[in-house]
């Protein structure tokens, strides 16, 4: 059983989650939030950056690197922390590819990635790249919590988690690379 405080921060996180929910009601908003919710996926930026490397001028594709090596260890760090906590997604319609291939939900593996990758984008990148990464990553966070596919807890861990990764990484690469 749960101590009070913890249920009433669970109840708490359960309602503003609740409250930032767009996913059900039609129109221009609830669209661009699923968009931004999207625009997170890790196999969309995996091509986009094989794109980038393949194209892309020898700064572009170091970035690339940087951020491949990001996603996926990003990617594999969510993973282990999802199926050890396994906390289920909140009940919704919108998101099936999200709730049938990892109905877990903490933390959020979007968020993890979009700051982790504004992180890199600050550290690595052109100032410019870093402002539209990180902009778009806390725009990702709020979607991936309105669009109903997590609660705001998740979001807020996975953000965090990002970050601390982003600077993990950014501190590795400049000592070793």
């Amino acid at each position: 059983m749960k101590p009070g405080w913890i249920s009433r921060l669970v109840e708490l996180d359960a309602d503003l989650s609740h409250r930032l929910r767009v996913a059900e009601s039609p129109g221009i908003l609830r669209s661009v939030m699923a968009v931004l919710a999207h625009s997170g996926d890790s196999w969309f930026w995996l091509l986009g950056l094989g794109a980038v490397w393949f194209f892309g001028g020898e700064m572009w594709q170091r970035l690339a690197k940087i951020f491949i090596a990001g996603i996926l260890g990003t990617a594999a760090v969510v993973m282990v922390i999802k199926f050890t906590v396994r906390r289920q997604r909140p009940q919704g319609e919108w998101g099936s590819i999200y709730r049938n291939t990892d109905p877990h939900s903490f933390p959020s593996g979007h968020a993890a990635r979009a700051l982790m990758l504004a992180v890199l984008g600050l550290a690595f990148g052109p100032p410019w790249l870093g402002i539209i990464l990180l902009v778009w990553g806390l725009l990702v966070c709020l979607a991936r919590a309105a669009m109903g596919v997590h609660y705001l807890s998740d979001v807020l861990a996975g953000a965090l988690l990002g970050l601390i990764i982003g600077l993990m990484m950014a501190q590795f690469t400049r000592l070793w690379f």
